[in-house]
């Protein structure tokens, strides 16, 4: 192996783990604004209610895609093997794709939407992934 190639999966490796921390701070803040309309209607929760809500009810089920993301990343960074440059690429392709928000596009897209709407802290949450994958 190449000093270079070392160099590359470095970065490769920092990069993904960045990507991961985003995202995973994006999901938090988006399940937290997702469980604030859940209790304004049902009222208050526990944690481990909203564990069980975020796994199994329909109105959390738009953020499994990110969860899903956060997994890719976290199996790319454990594996035995790095991951090909082709696997990285498609999952920031990915990932791209997943954060664009729209009044009309797919479930996930209007959802992120009215929370990128409603939750300053979904903004900012946004903007740090968006800066991060703007990058490569």
């Amino acid at each position: 192996m190449t000093s270079n190639t070392l160099v590359q999966r470095i970065r490769q490796h920092q990069y993904l783990r960045d990507l991961r921390n985003k995202l995973l701070s994006l999901h938090k803040v988006l399940l937290d604004a997702e469980r604030i309309a859940y209790e304004q209607v049902q009222g208050r929760v526990s944690t481990k209610e909203l564990l069980e809500l975020a796994l199994n009810h329909e109105q959390f089920a738009w953020l499994h895609r990110i969860s899903e993301l956060i997994v890719q990343i976290d199996q790319m960074l454990t594996a035995d093997e790095p991951a090909s440059l082709e696997n990285v690429q498609t999952l920031i392709t990915d990932a791209r794709t997943l954060i664009v928000p729209s009044e009309v596009g797919n479930a996930f897209a209007r959802k992120y939407y009215a929370a990128l709407q409603r939750e300053p802290s979904v903004v900012l949450a946004h903007a740090d992934v968006s800066k991060l994958l703007a990058l490569d």
